[in-house]
């Protein structure tokens, strides 16, 4: 009897290791989702807010920054929070994903950046109807 429960434990310990690989799939996939949505939202961040004197590399500079795993895991754990990007985009759309997006990170990532030593405008958002003037 002794072994029938030992390989009903290791039974439900493979069910339950298979239940963890799915749940890791899932996040996986919502942190993939939610890291493009991130890199999309950052891409037309910098294109509208920093000047058309920034240079090429600069912009490239930010944007690195700005989806970094480095300045994500001042959020938490990075897929994690790409997750949550994801997840939002999935189940509300595109433009809460980017209100998520700009109330979560767009200040310290202006922040980051100034620490730089980069300008960056004053916090205009994607959201809005038109660029600030530069």
């Amino acid at each position: 009897m002794l072994w029938r429960r030992s390989l009903a434990a290791v039974g439900l310990g493979i069910k339950h290791q298979w239940s963890n690989m799915s749940i890791d799939n899932t996040v996986r996939g919502e942190a993939w989702v939610g890291d493009a949505v991130l890199a999309l939202y950052a891409r037309r961040w910098l294109l509208r807010y920093t000047t058309k004197k920034m240079s090429e590399a600069d912009r490239q500079q930010l944007f690195e920054l700005f989806v970094s795993n480095q300045f994500l895991s001042s959020f938490g754990e990075p897929s994690q929070v790409e997750a949550t990007i994801g997840r939002k985009f999935e189940e509300e759309g595109l433009l809460a994903a980017f209100t998520h997006i700009e109330k979560s990170f767009l200040d310290s990532f202006r922040k980051s950046a100034r620490k730089r030593g980069y300008v960056l405008p004053h916090p205009g958002t994607i959201l809005s109807e038109t660029p600030e003037d530069q």
